[in-house]
């Protein structure tokens, strides 16, 4: 029995000296398993802390949505803290008596309020409906009509301006989704970081100013996808109808371009041959300034029937504005109707040598173009420009509009090549006048004949359009009696282009003529001049004289 209880003795002594290091090693495994947990979530702590950095990072930088949250955010405690100084301010004004404390603490109230006030102006946008400006697309403005080719480049340009806006408007709402998204990443963050640390009061503002950053963002990101999404579709819309108008316009432009090449062809092709077959005939330069007059008129129809769409509403406005237009513009109304008289009545033509008398001046050329405006003529030398301008050369412009109101004489109308001219010389009274105008008569039958013959054969031709009767076509000599003697005027046929010439040759000839005659003397003004004598004095009869007559 003895043995047995010292042999349990010896036991338990043994089993208690063992035991003990093994508490002490179990002790220690503990404490070292709890510092490994603590180095872990600490580990885990600083990692969710430098995500949620980076995440608040990419909110506060380049991001337009944060500022203005953020200027909401600062208007909304300004206007709090705004409400709890007024009842501050109100709570001191109503004490009957303020301590020396209380007025300073008013008057730095007041202060503050007047502070509190200006930054309250500067941030008054961002009272009601921040996200506003943002959240309006921009304005699509008026749609160009495609209705010809120049609006072709319109409706292109504004097309790619609401691409463009239609980009610029989708980043937005891409922005806005990315910004609700880091809201988000956030806010599972600092969830995590309240797991591992439930009493940091930190963590919770945090975690309460993202959930109420996310209850403000939330329906403007679903009022911003119902705006994209029906703004997208009214920029397709237009789109497609712009492009729908953009191809049609080019088809008609190029439809109309081809009938336009079509009678250039056909143009040139006419000047071909009426180059080839007429180009020494006169009618030449009126036939291509007629078929020049129809290609015009042919294009201008084409483009109005083409690119009005209402015609008859053009002709209504034109009827209106024609009374306006002939009082306004009356010069070149009355020059457009002459140049309608002129090419219809045929009285002038391109290559017609005229006369043309304005204030008193003459000018005498041959017309060289006929617009819808004016005529042009080209001044020649001849007996005008010799004696009287003593200039030659100039091109005159003449508008169509005085045929109405002066005189405009043509020299070689209705295929008229020739005109009368006259030479006058003056012999004594003592002369042989029967030899002098013999010898003018022979001088210019001679040098006149051929043209003689040509103009009977064209007053032959005008019998039928003109009522003429005198059609004597023989050089005409005819004797006057002048203060210093016979003046003999020799009229003749000549080219109408070349008068002086012709007016040389035969004026030398006569002059050549006459002094080889030696009965016949030139004669020029002449006076007397009485030296050493007396000047004899007509009589005057007295009785001769009837008072009456100076009455």
């Amino acid at each position: 029995m003895l043995k047995s209880i010292l042999v349990t003795s010896i036991l338990l002594i043994s089993t208690l000296a063992f035991a003990e290091p093994e508490l002490e090693m179990d002790q220690n495994s503990s404490a070292q398993v709890f510092t490994t947990a603590e180095a872990l979530k600490a580990q885990r702590i600083a990692n969710y802390l430098i995500q949620k950095k980076v995440i608040e990072k990419e909110l506060t930088e380049n991001n337009i949505w944060s500022k203005i949250y953020s200027n909401y955010h600062t208007y909304q405690e300004l206007k709090k803290e705004q409400v709890v100084l007024s009842e501050n301010i109100e709570a001191l004004k109503s004490k009957k008596t303020l301590t020396k404390d209380e007025k300073k603490e008013l008057q730095n109230n007041k202060e503050i309020m007047e502070t509190l006030v200006g930054k309250l102006q500067l941030l008054e946008e961002y009272e009601k409906d921040p996200f506003k400006k943002f959240l309006t697309p921009p304005a699509i403005g008026d749609i160009p009509s495609v209705e010809n080719p120049f609006s072709v480049i319109a409706a292109i340009s504004f097309r790619e301006k609401l691409l463009s806006d239609q980009e610029e408007y989708s980043s937005r709402y891409i922005s806005l989704q990315n910004i609700m998204d880091k809201f988000k990443e956030r806010q599972t963050l600092i969830k995590k970081l309240l797991e591992l640390d439930p009493s940091n009061k930190e963590y919770s503002d945090a975690l309460l100013d993202t959930e109420d950053q996310l209850r403000t963002f939330a329906p403007v990101i679903e009022i911003f996808k119902t705006t994209e999404n029906v703004y997208s579709k009214k920029i397709d819309e237009i789109e497609l109808n712009l492009k729908s108008d953009v191809k049609r316009e080019i088809e008609k432009t190029i439809t109309i371009g081809a009938v336009i090449v079509f009678f250039i062809f056909i143009l040139f092709f006419i000047k071909y041959f009426v180059r080839k077959y007429m180009s020494d005939n006169e009618n030449f330069y009126a036939i291509n300034k007629a078929l020049n007059i129809s290609f015009v008129s042919i294009l201008i129809l084409t483009l109005l029937l083409g690119y009005i769409e209402n015609v008859s509403y053009l002709v209504t406005i034109l009827g209106f504005a024609s009374a306006g237009i002939a009082i306004a513009m009356k010069d070149w109304f009355m020059s457009l109707m002459g140049w309608a008289t002129i090419v219809l009545g045929g009285s002038i033509h391109v290559g017609d040598r005229v006369r043309f008398v304005r204030e008193g001046v003459e000018y005498v050329g041959d017309i060289v173009d006929i617009s819808i405006l004016r005529m042009t003529m080209h001044e020649d030398i001849n007996l005008t420009s010799f004696m009287t301008n003593r200039r030659a050369g100039r091109m005159i412009f003449i508008p169509n509009n005085y045929i109405f109101t002066d005189m405009i004489a043509n020299y070689s109308h209705s295929g008229l090549k020739t005109v009368w001219d006259g030479i006058d010389f003056v012999i004594t009274f003592d002369s042989d006048a029967h030899r002098a105008t013999q010898i003018a008569k022979e001088i210019t039958k001679k040098y006149s004949k051929g043209y003689t013959e040509i103009t009977r054969k064209q007053l032959n031709k005008l019998r039928s359009k003109y009522g003429m009767r005198n059609t004597n076509v023989e050089p005409r000599i005819f004797t006057h009696i002048e203060p210093y003697g016979l003046k003999i005027s020799a009229w003749y046929l000549t080219n109408s282009f070349a008068t002086m010439t012709l007016r040389s040759t035969i004026s030398i000839e006569i002059v050549s003529r006459i002094q080889e005659e030696k009965n016949i003397q030139l004669a020029f003004p002449t006076q007397s001049i009485y030296m050493d004598k007396n000047v004899p004095k007509p009589e005057i009869d007295l009785d001769s004289i009837d008072p009456k007559s100076w009455i």
